[in-house]
């Protein structure tokens, strides 16, 4: 995923300022691309030295006004391009599965009291995105741009929704482990043969 594209993305779908970016990117975007409000405005910057967005003229003319942007028709074509050439799916990294991998090494102390915080984060996560599709994907939402929008939500929820039961699964884990986790001198020989891959 692109910073710039996601900002062209935005700009077709309604011209703004920095700050209305900044503000639609906290509440749509923002949830699998987020970008800080100096990063939106360095970014503007260079698409606009492009020649793939513009500044809007302004009406009144005045100090301090926010300019706003559209994308010209450079910006759509190069969005264009981007949205219809292959991608490879980029490999997954997440320090949690590091760090379980670790324990069985090292010993599991203050992990499981981690994973009942991660579990509480993607609960509310999810409950925070069923709300979403319960107010913006009821029935008349059928337009290509809606279904799209629907299709990226319903991936943030079955994602949350998976993360919920594995981290659940994980947990009911724990309880059942021997109290003797971490391989050590004694282990190691077995923990890397049982661990490998």
């Amino acid at each position: 995923m692109s910073l710039p594209h996601a900002i062209l993305t935005a700009l077709l779908e309604k011209p703004s300022s920095g700050l209305e970016l900044t503000r639609r990117f906290d509440r749509s975007i923002g949830y699998f691309w987020s970008a800080t409000h100096q990063q939106i405005y360095r970014e503007l910057g260079k698409l606009e030295g492009e020649g793939y967005i513009r500044a809007l003229p302004s009406e009144r003319p005045a100090r301090g006004q926010k300019k706003s942007y559209e994308v010209l028709p450079a910006g759509r074509e190069e969005l264009a391009r981007w949205t219809s050439a292959p991608q490879d799916p980029k490999p997954w990294r997440d320090a949690l599965f590091v760090r379980l991998r670790a324990a069985a090494v090292v010993g599991t102390e203050g992990l499981e009291e981690d994973l009942r915080r991660h579990l509480a984060l993607h609960r509310r996560k999810l409950a925070e995105y069923q709300k979403i599709e319960q107010r913006d994907f009821g029935p008349g939402r059928d337009t290509a741009q809606d279904r799209l929008q629907h299709l990226i939500l319903r991936a943030g929820i079955d994602l949350q929704t998976f993360w919920t039961q594995w981290l659940t699964g994980a947990l009911e884990e724990f309880e059942t482990l021997p109290g003797d986790t971490g391989g050590g001198a004694d282990g190691s020989a077995e923990q890397e043969s049982a661990g490998a891959e």
